[in-house]
């Protein structure tokens, strides 16, 4: 599937996930999600969890977009790496998509497997004009299978290799422009990739294909030491949305209009209330960039 297929432009959200506020949904927080008077807008959840055939995890998920929209989001396919992709994790993932009303699919810029070797992270590529050919026929490979338009996140990174022939930001713009993939933006990766390389993320965003966001990712980091003596932000989804995010998030908002957001939280998860509650910081945020817009 190419950008000339006839499809929703890139930004347009999938049928019937809404402009607003969703979560990353954990099984232990299900009774109380299914019990919220108001639930949040949607929810997302990795892909590569409901693989298997049946069971407890399909049974949730069913009764969930009873409630909420859903959003999957991949974590296995390496779409940067040098290896065909693996067609029978692609057709899991096609099973799942038709099982159950995705209104979105999205994927990581990253590479995770290679040589039939499979690694815990979401391991950075290099931005040459050869990742680029192999990213894009990727990208299109999946849009094909699926028959739908993909997302692409941009990554949180720690390093950079220093042959490269793009800037991340150009990297993501023609991968968009060639393939006609969506993307999706997070955040919390973009503030943490450029601290981490003393790049403006102002600069970095403004380098993004904004006009082909469809979904905006927020969540916390953690500030440890590195073996310089500095500092490193390391994306751990772990704790709640800094504030520095928070203040991007709204200018990003500023620029793009309403966006569907979702706010991840990872590791250390907290009970269902805590993160709720980010969900609705995040709605007043798109509240207070629809007010903006309509002034």
């Amino acid at each position: 599937m190419r950008a000339s297929a006839t499809l929703p432009r890139a930004g347009a959200p999938g049928p019937g996930l809404p402009m607003q506020a969703g979560i990353g949904f954990k099984p232990e927080h299900f009774d109380a999600l299914m019990a919220d008077p108001a639930p949040p807008a949607f929810v997302e959840v990795h892909a590569e969890n409901y693989f298997g055939d049946g069971g407890l995890p399909h049974r949730q998920l069913a009764a969930l977009c009873g409630r909420t929209a859903l959003s999957v989001h991949g974590v296995g396919l390496s779409i940067g790496g040098h290896d065909a992709l693996d067609r029978t994790h692609l057709q899991r993932l096609r099973r799942l998509l038709e099982r159950h009303p995705a209104a979105q699919f999205s994927e990581h810029l990253a590479w995770s497997s290679h040589d039939g070797v499979h690694y815990p992270d979401l391991l950075p590529l290099r931005y040459d004009d050869a990742s680029l050919r192999r990213v894009c026929s990727h990208v299109g490979e999946v849009q094909d299978l699926l028959g739908r338009r993909m997302l692409l996140e941009n990554p949180s990174t720690y390093l950079e290799f220093e042959a490269a022939d793009h800037a991340e930001a150009g990297f993501l713009a023609e991968v968009v422009r060639r393939s006609g993939c969506g993307l999706l933006l997070d955040v919390n990766n973009a503030y943490v990739s450029c601290r981490n390389h003393g790049r403006d993320v102002r600069t970095y965003l403004a380098g993004l294909p904004l006009h082909a966001v469809g979904e905006i990712h927020l969540a916390g980091h953690a500030t440890v030491a590195d073996h310089d003596g500095g500092h490193l932000l390391v994306d751990d989804h772990g704790a709640p949305v800094a504030d520095a995010v928070w203040s991007l998030y709204r200018e990003v908002l500023a620029q793009v209009g309403l966006v569907p957001t979702l706010v991840e939280w990872d590791t250390d998860v907290p009970d269902y209330p805590v993160l709720r509650a980010q969900a609705a910081l995040a709605d007043a945020c798109l509240r207070d960039a629809a007010t903006a817009v309509a002034a």
